[in-house]
This record gives structure tokens, C-alpha cells and sequence, in this order.
């Protein structure tokens, strides 16, 4: 079972990711995640960065949006 710690672990190794990799990742649905990194991003480990644009394939009739998630805590090597 994927909990807190897996999450961490993911983020901390690869820096960042979208819901759709962390999703595909954990085998997990995004409603499922969306509070575990919620809890990450109040404990000031994950920032959310939204970004918001066009496909640029050409291929989809709206609007694309897209939240990356990055771990941003900073290990002190002192």
C-alpha cells in the first residue's frame, strides 16, 4: 500500500511531477493523492506550480492546465 513516506521517497528522487506521472507511477487514482501531497505542501516539502496553456499538437479543442509537483525541501549538509 503507497502512503506518505512512498510519496516523499518519489518526489525527493525525481525532484519533480505531474499528478498524471504520480498517478500512472502508484498505480493510484488522483483524487487518492491529491491529499497526501496536499499534506506535503503544508508542511512546506512540496510547492504546486500550476501551469496553464495550449496543446501544442493541435489535437485538443480546449485549454490544457498543469500542476507539477516539486519537492523543495533542502537538505542541510552542514
Amino acid at each position: 500500500m503507497m502512503g506518505l513516506l512512498d510519496i516523499k521517497k518519489y518526489l525527493m528522487q525525481h525532484r519533480r511531477a505531474t499528478l498524471l506521472d504520480l498517478s500512472s507511477y502508484f498505480n493510484t487514482d488522483a483524487q487518492i493523492l491529491m491529499p497526501m501531497l496536499a499534506h506535503w505542501e503544508r508542511k512546506g516539502k512540496v510547492r504546486r506550480v500550476h501551469f496553464a496553456g495550449s496543446c501544442q499538437k493541435g489535437c485538443c479543442q480546449q485549454q490544457s492546465a498543469i500542476d507539477v509537483y516539486e519537492w523543495v525541501e533542502h537538505l542541510d549538509l552542514t
